[in-house]
């Protein structure tokens, strides 16, 4: 008896799998949703968050420019504070001007290809600076536990290593999530409830049961957030015990006023991130969730270099040290 295709007797089983597959690939682009709602407001907010962006800039290029040019900022602390810097203008330029586009036009498109690019930057930046942050704390260990050996522990070596396997750690996460997740069908809607492409929003936006994407995805993000977290913690427990053994309240002031910086850095974004990414898609709220990662993606950059100039006289020293070259020549 001859043999025919199944689809031969079966033509409408072929025609709904056609179908199925077309609508798996079918969202070529997102809508970011953003702050679409506050219409009376969209020139305001256009103000707001460019004048924002560029203090965010300004700010960090100053940092980075003052510890580049200063012969006393050049200890690895300044070393790591640079790359902060930079990490903190690429977090912002990743979401901020695509923001400040949609509220100018009013367009608030993004093909797929973007807002899977644009996941992978804030992802790449975010997770280099969570790694960056453990690094810091480990210096503020090693110079203040350990300040005999710590040109050893901290050589120009060191902090190359530690540098690139942040920069490296973060691209392995922003590549792998991102994958990860766009490899899943998205079939429709493709409304997302934020002003970028977070992962918790896109996430709502995949077809079928992705309970297991989203234990992968809390699993994954509870290893680069609270490992580094918990080096952090490790870190300031013994330096907390070698500043209480010290005699001296000056000596104990200033073995604070060294680490109090990156403890206010460390809990503004640790707090956030912890919030925002470990914990299930069901408790994803799209009316106060955006205002979070507002917080710990456009207002914790501009206050990083806030914090480093104010609460640092080293860094303010150098700072005055610069005003003054600038200034007029005497006569």
């Amino acid at each position: 008896m001859p043999s025919f295709p199944f689809h031969f007797f079966c033509p409408p089983v072929q025609r709904l799998v056609s179908r199925m597959n077309a609508n798996i690939s079918m969202v070529t682009e997102f809508i970011l949703v953003g702050f679409s709602h506050l219409a009376d407001f969209q020139g305001l907010l256009f103000s707001l968050f460019l004048t924002i962006y560029l203090l965010t800039v300004v700010g960090n290029l100053l940092i980075m420019m003052l510890v580049s040019a200063d012969a006393a900022l050049q200890s690895p602390m300044y070393f790591f504070l640079r790359i902060l810097s930079a990490l903190e203008i690429g977090y912002t330029s990743v979401t901020i001007p695509l923001l400040l586009h949609h509220l100018l036009t009013g367009r608030r498109h993004i093909p797929r290809s973007g807002c899977a690019l644009q996941m992978f930057f804030f992802l790449f930046f975010g997770a280099t600076e969570c790694c960056l942050l453990a690094a810091m704390a480990y210096d503020r260990y090693a110079a203040i536990c350990k300040p005999l050996r710590y040109p050893l522990l901290l050589s120009r070596r060191v902090c190359l290593q530690l540098a690139g396997s942040a920069w490296a750690c973060g691209a392995m996460v922003g590549l792998g999530h991102t994958s990860f997740i766009f490899s899943l069908p998205f079939c429709g809607p493709n409304a997302i409830p934020h002003f970028f492409c977070e992962i918790q929003p896109v996430l709502q936006l995949v077809c079928g049961d992705t309970s297991l994407n989203e234990l992968q995805i809390i699993l994954a993000a509870a290893l680069i957030i609270l490992c580094p977290f918990g080096l952090i913690l490790g870190s300031y427990g013994h330096i907390l015990a070698t500043i209480f053994q010290i005699q001296s309240v000056a000596g104990r002031s200033k073995a604070f006023s060294t680490c109090s910086s990156h403890l206010i850095v460390v809990s503004l974004f640790y707090g956030t991130a912890i919030f925002i990414y470990i914990r299930p898609k069901a408790s994803y709220d799209p009316a106060t969730d955006p205002l979070l990662s507002l917080f710990y993606a456009v207002v914790t950059p501009i206050l990083n270099p806030i914090i480093y100039s104010l609460r640092n006289a080293d860094v303010k020293t150098a700072l005055k040290r610069t005003i003054q070259k600038m200034g007029p020549a005497e006569m």
